[in-house]
């Protein structure tokens, strides 16, 4: 199937189910991104500052570009102008980073923290204890151009599937409990962000309200030697 065929049959799955598809488009060259984009897809996720600031000015500007890579501090300043959410917040010193940038050009930038659900040690994000630190803390409540929207969370690597449903189900709970204790009165804490091609139909039934999707939608990358 095409690009945009995947597009068109990802839509009408997700879009009657209210859950926002973001078509991870890493290592993707501009001409596939068009081919999503003339199917409808506005919203695009990158893993890497330089790569997105690339795309980012040769591509249409009502693109929404996510970032959902790890995140340097000191990359904070190139994406600040125009990034629509930061998907990758594992730090109280990332935001305030973040923040500082957003307030230079007058914005208020979207972020989700990312949650380590993962029995693995190489994915990025915060403990459960360490959110809720973040989220209480007075450097936290003093930031004014950030805006928490919701947790993000990748699940194990694995063909377990009942592994995997129990870690979403794990971030799920931890959601509505954040969501309860810290952003009761704001409608804007509303996204939980889990799942990818490997895994985003058991993150779906688990609550997920917004998928990362790149093989799914672009096909397999082609590794060259």
């Amino acid at each position: 199937m095409s690009i945009a065929d995947n597009i068109k049959r990802l839509k009408n799955e997700t879009d009657t189910i209210k859950v926002q598809l973001v078509a991870v488009s890493k290592t993707k060259p501009e001409e596939e991104i068009m081919e999503a984009y003339n199917a409808g897809q506005r919203v695009f996720g990158e893993n890497m500052v330089q790569e997105l600031m690339d795309k980012y000015e040769h591509l249409p500007k009502d693109i929404e570009w996510h970032l959902i890579g790890h995140l340097q501090s000191n990359k904070v300043k190139y994406i600040a102008p125009f990034i629509s959410m930061i998907q990758s917040v594992d730090s109280l010193k990332l935001l305030q980073e973040i923040d500082k940038h957003a307030q230079k050009h007058n914005r208020v930038i979207d972020c989700l923290l990312q949650v380590y659900i993962a029995d693995e040690e190489t994915k990025y994000g915060l403990g459960f204890d360490e959110a809720i630190e973040l989220l209480r803390s007075e450097e936290f409540a003093a930031l004014k151009n950030v805006r928490i929207r919701g947790l993000m969370g990748i699940a194990t690597n694995t063909g377990n599937e009942k592994q995997i449903k129990e870690e979403f189900y794990e971030l799920k709970t931890f959601f509505d409990g954040i969501k309860l204790s810290f952003f009761r009165k704001e409608n804007s804490f509303d996204t939980l962000s889990m799942g990818m091609s490997s895994d985003y139909k058991i993150a779906i039934e688990q609550g997920s309200n917004m998928v990362r999707l790149g093989s799914t939608i672009f096909g397999q990358r082609v590794i060259k030697n």
